[in-house]
């Protein structure tokens, strides 16, 4: 993992297309904002997880669907 310091307003550039800036720091939280093209789909970590396991579980009975 790449660990980064930056302060309010800086930015890190990931590839030619995303833009990640630091907007405020207040009380322990940390707000970023994302300049990322329409076509790529961003995610807080535990609503990717949330949507990875409902695509696991509509897999599964498509899967037993099939083999009735």
């Amino acid at each position: 993992m790449l660990v980064l310091m930056r302060r309010v307003g800086e930015s890190v550039r990931i590839g030619d297309d995303i833009t990640v800036t630091v907007t405020s720091i207040r009380r322990g939280e940390v707000k970023i904002g994302f300049s990322v093209p329409r076509e790529i789909k961003v995610l807080r970590e535990e609503l990717y997880r949330k949507d990875k396991l409902n695509k696991e579980m509509q897999n599964a009975t498509s899967d037993n669907d099939a083999e009735k």
